[in-house]
């Protein structure tokens, strides 16, 4: 039984792979976020709130101790974040994370060039690639809330297929990695709708 903090646990990805995770796996989770009171428990047994920043290194710390793996769904200052969680992660050895990013970070979306609008997101995945920790980073397509779990997975250097993908296909990959840690190591995974 795995334990797993979720940061950035108000969004709307990690709120979806909080309930796929309640329903999928028998994990205990930790979700993470700025102000507690956004969110309710929704299962009294295996899951707890921490209210904190992640750029706040000692509440970080603190929320990692006991933990298998960290799923971040961040936004915002995205370098800053990522910093903060290799550097946490490494203080309390816990080495294994699932980073969401975005498509289009390494050029890889045929015909397609975001320019600035990605340097968050590849400035972040350069750092978390550059780190020690065991790393699956999720470059997903654009959301949409239909139910199906289909989906198809590329590496960082193959193109990237398609734009689309359920909240629900890309938290199936997360419950996936919770189940099998071993499962993408050290990889970057595209994710668009099968």
């Amino acid at each position: 039984m795995a334990n797993v903090l979720i940061l950035g646990a108000n969004g709307r990805l990690a709120r979806n792979t909080t309930v796929y995770l309640l329903q999928h796996t028998n994990a205990h989770l930790r979700l993470y976020l700025r102000k507690a009171n956004r969110l309710k428990r929704p299962d009294v047994q295996r899951v707890e709130i921490v209210e904190g920043d992640v750029l706040d290194a000692v509440t970080l710390r603190a929320a990692m101790e006991g933990q298998d793996i960290v799923f971040a769904s961040l936004a915002g200052a995205m370098a800053a974040q990522a910093k903060a969680i290799v550097h946490a992660m490494q203080t309390v050895g816990c080495m294994r994370l699932i980073f969401t990013s975005s498509m289009g970070i390494y050029g890889e979306v045929p015909g397609e060039r975001y320019r600035s609008v990605l340097d968050p997101y590849r400035d972040s995945a350069a750092i978390i690639e550059a780190s020690d920790l065991d790393f699956t980073i999720l470059r997903p397509g654009w959301f949409t809330t239909d139910a199906a779990v289909s989906y198809r997975l590329t590496q960082r250097d193959e193109p990237f297929d398609g734009h689309d993908v359920s909240l629900n296909s890309i938290s199936d990959v997360v419950a996936k990695i919770v189940a099998t840690p071993s499962l993408h190591s050290r990889t970057s995974l595209g994710i668009a709708k099968g």
